[in-house]
């Protein structure tokens, strides 16, 4: 799911969509919490299809684990870091964050209030997997938006918010 995921938020049909940054959590496993980092409009080597999304991914893995709140490149717009969602949200303080949740008001309502109130330039979003995020896991000043009212595979989420962005800004 992380690659497809990854691949749909940054990639189009010919390119990279350079006002993206992707940031995934990686917390199965030994250790403490990890966190990649792509930035599209820095990022050079990430192809389409999942093999090589996939291993250009895992080069970061191979490497030792980064303290918590480090971020070091392991290639152009690939960064590697130790972490927690609390970390990456209190990064992304000045963004507008809405997290994808079935039972929330429709996504396209919720964007055209940001867009009528001036809070559309920046927007984060926090998509889980199979499980949904708890209250603990978030702040009271999230907003919820959903894509219906059945939950999706993540990398069509993506697709869909991407689309319903695209639509906004055209």
């Amino acid at each position: 799911m992380l690659v497809r995921a990854t691949t749909a938020a940054l990639l189009t049909s010919h390119g990279l969509r350079e006002d993206v940054e992707v940031v995934l959590h990686l917390n199965g496993g030994p250790g403490p919490p990890r966190r990649l980092r792509l930035r599209g409009a820095a990022l050079r080597g990430l192809h389409a299809d999942e093999r090589s999304a996939a291993g250009f991914l895992g080069r970061a893995l191979t490497q030792p684990q980064r303290p918590r709140g480090q971020w070091v490149e392991v290639a152009p717009g690939f960064d590697d870091g130790g972490g927690t969602l609390s970390d990456t949200l209190r990064e992304w303080s000045e963004a507008t964050v809405l997290v994808l949740d079935a039972a929330a008001p429709p996504l396209q309502q919720v964007v055209h209030m940001l867009s009528a109130e001036g809070r559309d330039d920046d927007l984060a979003f926090v998509l889980s997997d199979d499980q949904p995020l708890g209250d603990e896991d978030l702040s009271d000043t999230m907003l919820r938006a959903s894509l219906g009212t059945r939950w999706m595979q993540g990398h069509a989420a993506v697709h869909v918010v991407q689309w319903l962005l695209d639509q906004h800004r055209s």
